[in-house]
């Protein structure tokens, strides 16, 4: 028999993806499952565990269970009893980016019963909201390519078994919507765009010049210092809470100049303090 160290359940929106994501846990020495039906998940890790086949399990549950679902949180609770945690990762996106995926696949929803693709993603909102609230891992998809969804994943969950923070530094623009994943969010505006410097305009903030024009604004090193002050207030609180995965985002206008490098020299203070860093620049490229 070999004990499991790692327990996944992947699961969130049809269209958001779960397949990727699982594809990225498949890499890391996961075994994964798809679409087991959730009363199943109690004899499966059994099954795994006494086979001794390997110690990391990635179980993908989703609408596709139908009426098995609705017993899903009382699995997590029984398998909580047996002493063994199950991680939950939530694939999330805004409703107009599934349809749009949905329709390129050419697949019914699973819930539409026929009816508008719409109707489906509704009932799955509300059939997946106690789960979504309980899930210690959410990624919004909705401006993430399948290589972008692959890194965070990746940040995730490798070397999972590590005892410390890791996390996601992500920069964005405030006009493209706030990521609905993030568990910190800091506003940039007040820095001076380099948008209206002609010189900067065209460049991005990966620049030397654009990146030295941001750091040397008055409060832009302060805003570093008391942000980096305020995740490791926060470390200690989420370690104890078994959260091992922050997601912080750094936004400004447009999600070019200030939060991508804000977003750079943050990421750097998290890795001098051993923190697994990821930097995922979300809107950069955009017009």
């Amino acid at each position: 028999m070999a004990e499991l160290t790692r327990l996944v359940l992947v699961t969130g929106m049809t269209g958001a993806g779960r397949g990727t994501a699982a594809k990225g846990l498949e890499k890391l020495g996961y075994y994964v499952i798809d679409n087991l039906p959730p009363e199943l998940l109690v004899s499966t890790v059994d099954t795994v565990e006494r086979f001794g086949s390997t110690d990391k399990l990635a179980v993908v549950v989703d609408a596709r269970s139908g009426p098995f679902f609705a017993v899903l949180v009382d699995v997590l609770e029984k398998l909580r009893s047996l002493g063994k945690h199950a991680q939950i990762l939530f694939l999330e996106a805004a409703d107009d980016v599934l349809v749009r995926r949905q329709e390129a696949a050419r697949r019914p929803h699973p819930l539409s019963r026929e009816g508008r693709l719409m109707d489906g993603f509704t009932r799955e909102r509300d059939l997946l909201r106690t789960l979504r609230g309980r899930a210690d891992i959410v990624i919004d998809t909705t401006n993430l390519n399948v290589h972008q969804l692959g890194q965070q994943v990746q940040a995730a969950f490798e070397d999972a078994d590590s005892e410390g923070l890791r996390a996601s530094v992500m920069s964005f623009g405030f006009k493209y919507g706030i990521p609905i994943d993030a568990d910190m969010v800091a506003d940039l505006r007040f820095l001076p765009n380099p948008h209206w410097v002609d010189d900067l305009r065209p460049l991005s903030g990966l620049d030397e010049p654009v990146r030295d024009y941001v750091r040397k604004q008055p409060r832009a090193e302060e805003f570093l210092d008391r942000y980096e002050g305020l995740v490791a207030l926060l470390t200690d609180g989420f370690l104890h809470e078994d959260k091992h995965f922050l997601t912080i985002a750094l936004g400004c206008t447009g999600g070019r100049h200030r939060s991508v490098a804000m977003a750079e020299a943050f990421a750097e203070r998290l890795r001098a303090h051993d923190v697994r860093t990821l930097v995922v620049h979300r809107d950069l490229g955009k017009e």
